[in-house]
């Protein structure tokens, strides 16, 4: 069905190391409060650092969310981090306006 699960706010609350051996998960999705600090935090840089990490030697995909300044971007992408959300791209949209943005998109640029 092309339908991907991620444990969603990984290394908060419910999402223990112990439902990475129970769940059939194709990822994990990093919680926005070990972004946030990076680069300023040494701490939230090695933890999401060590997300990223473990993600992969579990052959996991890793999400990082909250991802608002480039150097938050450029320290996922140089660790490995495979996708990121976060207000750097945009802020949430509706369903009719998120299909408005897919829809310029796909279409090809006016000369």
């Amino acid at each position: 069905m092309g339908v991907r699960i991620h444990v969603d706010d990984f290394g908060t609350g419910y999402s223990s190391l112990s439902r990475l051996r129970h769940f059939p998960i194709d990822g994990l999705k990093i919680d926005r409060s070990f972004v946030i600090d990076i680069p300023n935090s040494i701490d939230n840089a090695a933890i999401t650092n060590t997300i990223i990490a473990m993600a992969h030697t579990l052959r996991k995909k890793v999400i990082a969310e909250g991802v608002e300044t480039e150097e938050q971007l450029s320290f996922l992408q140089k660790n490995g981090c495979e996708e990121v959300q976060g207000y750097l791209f945009s802020r949430p949209v509706s369903n009719k306006d998120m299909a408005k943005l897919l829809s310029e998109q796909i279409r090809p640029k006016q000369s």
